[in-house]
């Protein structure tokens, strides 16, 4: 799977929803809930996040859930990767890219999402085949400002802001030309997965999911 075709897969998947649940999550037996509550409620494409020994298992439960789409975030090394798509990942997200991470998720046919936040970084994701790209972390490195800014040269690309984007700017970042959905962690917070309150992520996604670009 040629990167070109990776960020067209994961375009479309980023195209499902104005907002991906990016999820850090310690225990497996509150997956299946967790994953069902925020399909339910409009946010099928989930982040499971490298973070917790408990992710691969966690991955593993969600891609249970019908209509779900769960990658599996946090991916740094072709080994992550591989156990990312061993767990049933359909695609990883990683926080930048590097020549063997991009290598090895073209060799598995994992769609990867790399990441990017200067124009640097961004041409080299472009040389490598990428246009779908992750903006992290999105308002520490300068938020809606920067990415209006790398519209101007760069307008081929789009983007996934993620890392402090919330309810209030959230819809600034939507109604930018070149960002195609958000990522963040609002909406399941951990209180709310710790104590299984289902319904409430459930309506917290729903929320979410009525974000509009423009």
């Amino acid at each position: 799977m040629t990167p070109e075709i990776q960020s067209q897969n994961s375009r479309a998947l980023c195209a499902l929803a104005p907002v991906i649940p990016v999820l850090v999550v310690g225990d497996a037996a509150r997956a299946e809930g967790l994953a069902t509550a925020l399909v339910a409620g409009g946010l099928p494409v989930l982040e499971v996040t490298l973070r917790t020994p408990a992710a691969l298992d966690v991955i593993r439960e969600m891609s249970k859930v019908e209509g779900g789409h769960v990658g599996a975030g946090t991916v740094l090394s072709p080994d992550d990767a591989r156990r990312a798509k061993d767990a049933g990942a359909s695609f990883a997200v990683a926080p930048g890219a590097t020549e063997r991470l991009v290598r090895a998720c073209q060799e598995i046919g994992l769609p990867l999402l790399p990441g990017a936040v200067t124009a640097s970084e961004v041409m080299r994701a472009m040389e490598f085949g990428y246009s779908m790209l992750k903006f992290f972390p999105a308002e520490a490195a300068g938020g809606v400002k920067s990415l209006k800014s790398l519209a101007g040269p760069l307008p081929q690309v789009s983007f996934c802001p993620t890392g402090g984007v919330t309810p209030t700017n959230a819809p600034e970042y939507l109604a930018l030309p070149n960002v195609i959905c958000v990522g963040g962690s609002w909406v399941a917070p951990d209180t709310d997965v710790l104590s299984g309150n289902w319904d409430q992520i459930e309506a917290r996604a729903r929320e979410a999911a009525s974000l509009k670009h423009g």
